[in-house]
């Protein structure tokens, strides 16, 4: 059996050096006294529905920015930042406005008043809504905008069994992730207003946390369903994960068809009926994902030409970081996502799927409780002296990296993890709940407000190249009349739109003489 090193030997520099990763990065408009802001996505900001680096995600509230893909760290990280230069610029010439720096949301109103995100008149843009008006039935507008990274991850010649090896071993250890970067212990009581929770009041200004969490935003509080958790996805192959997706796209669920597609007045509550109305609704740690053509089903694009990348979706917005994640934090996903691919990975079993679940939730609520074990492979260890060994594992692979890089920065994030673990008093979540009991009185959105400021002030006093601010202002500008065409170019009904759209056919190979082209949505 190859252990990890030789599989390590046997990557080139090249492929290496072809690691390629991309970032989206949500967060929210806050208004300055730490409220929701409840304003039209800033118009100089361009068409959501069409730029390439700003849109929106649940709510019209709710920015994503989004890198292009890059086969440094630091060029993501460098093109995050400039894409919040221009957003900053944008919304400091509008008012007040800034963006919310904890995954955690801001002071939220009623559930009914959060705005879903407006992508015009097309019926693209109006199955955009749909499908998020259908979120907001199913799970609640409030869970919808807690924010997050995902970081999307690839490596040159890796084949389909390959990248759901990588999956198998990411899920299995997920809460090396969660313990080190986790930045979500606490909230503001207006996010669990009238749910149940296991929360405790911190303090008498409005702060529910737990004393050990890590990362509320990926527990019982956060992107859960009931729902989905009766799907019994398989990350054993793409054939059985693909046939697990297609059974949760097709099958109708009782409560949802309770819901209806249209209600009394005729406007669209979903989608569909069924357990999923497509595939991004469901939630996971980390996805197989392939670049779709216009009109072409995810789903359908994985099964026709395979994984393309895997996208990782439990990184927490880090409120003590500018853009919410810093270079080193990326080039430990990188050691992290190596090691997950070139480690034996058994197929997964019911009974270490349950596992999983367990350890993700205790991490979530209580990782940094002394002596918290969590089960791994079958046996039980303590979290802490877990994540201690992968690291120790990821310095062959750091030094691969900086060899095929060249330099030493691998070694230095390395190092950065590891006096992470090694003083837990250092972890983003420990430092969140430290700054709001010291300095800001045990209020969470005091501390977030303050962050939120400081971020804004940092990229506002940075240098802002006159030719970023021409390169977004044309691409805003493109943005909008690619909109304009895409409405006018429209010719079907909305309703036949949505029924082709959603139709199983769509989820399987092309059928011959079936319309080419009903543009996709996320």
């Amino acid at each position: 059996m190859n252990t990890l090193r030789d599989r390590l030997a046997a990557l080139t520099p090249e492929r290496l050096q072809g690691m390629r990763r991309g970032i989206e990065k949500e967060s929210l408009r806050a208004r300055a006294d730490g409220k929701l802001a409840l304003t039209p996505h800033p118009a100089a900001l361009g068409a959501p529905l069409t730029h390439p680096h700003i849109t929106t995600d649940f709510s019209e509230s709710q920015l994503e920015l989004v890198t292009g893909a890059h086969t440094r760290a630091e060029a993501a990280i460098a093109e995050l930042t400039g894409i919040h230069q221009v957003v900053y610029h944008e919304l400091a010439a509008l008012g007040q406005e800034m963006l919310w720096v904890s995954s955690m949301p801001c002071g939220l109103p009623t559930d009914e008043t959060i705005p879903i995100g407006v992508y015009g008149s097309s019926n693209r843009g109006r199955a955009k809504s749909v499908y998020r008006m259908g979120l907001g039935h199913r799970y609640g507008r409030r869970m919808q905008t807690i924010s997050g990274i995902h970081y999307n991850w690839s490596l040159p010649g890796l084949s389909n069994a390959e990248y759901f090896g990588l999956i198998r071993n990411f899920r299995r250890r997920s809460f090396v992730l969660l313990y080190l970067f986790g930045a979500s212990p606490a909230l503001c009581r207006t996010f669990v207003a009238g749910r149940d929770h296991a929360l405790e009041p911190l303090g008498e200004r409005g702060t529910m946390y737990l004393p050990w969490a890590t990362s509320l935003r990926m527990g019982r509080l956060g992107y859960q369903s009931e729902a989905q958790a009766s799907l019994a996805v398989s990350y054993n192959g793409l054939e059985s994960y693909a046939a697990s997706l297609d059974d949760a796209l097709t099958r109708p669920y009782p409560p949802y068809e309770a819901i209806g597609i249209r209600n009394l007045g005729g406007d669209y509550n979903q989608l569909s009926t069924t357990l999923l109305q497509i595939e991004n609704e469901f939630y996971g740690t980390i996805r197989p994902k392939r670049v779709i053509y216009p009109g072409e089903r995810p789903l359908h694009a994985l099964r026709e030409r395979g994984v393309e990348y895997v996208e990782v979706r439990l990184m927490d917005l880090d409120p003590f970081e500018p853009v919410g994640i810093g270079v080193d934090t990326a080039r430990v996903l990188d050691l992290f996502l190596l090691h997950c691919l070139l480690t034996d990975s058994p197929d997964d079993t019911p009974d270490e799927i349950a596992a999983m679940a367990a350890n993700q939730q205790a991490t979530a609520a209580r990782g940094r409780e002394p002596g918290l074990k969590v089960q791994l492979l079958g046996r039980d260890q303590v979290l802490a002296e877990a994540v201690g060994q992968v690291l120790d594992e990821l310095q062959p692979l750091a030094q691969a990296m900086d060899a095929a890089l060249g330099g030493t920065a691998y070694a230095q994030a390395l190092a950065f993890a590891r006096g992470r673990h090694a003083a837990p008093d250092t972890l983003p979540s420990a430092r969140v709940l430290r700054a709001i009991r010291e300095e800001h009185a045990d209020y969470f959105v005091g501390f977030v407000l303050a962050q939120s400021l400081r971020a804004r002030e940092n990229l506002l006093a940075r240098p802002y190249p006159d030719a970023l601010k021409a390169e977004y202002a044309a691409l805003a500008a493109a943005s909008v009349q690619q909109q304009s065409e895409i409405e006018a170019a429209d010719t079907l009904p909305f309703e036949i739109y949505r029924q082709e759209y959603v139709s199983p056919e769509r989820l399987r190979p092309r059928v011959r003489g079936m319309p080419a082209q009903v543009p996709g949505l996320v």
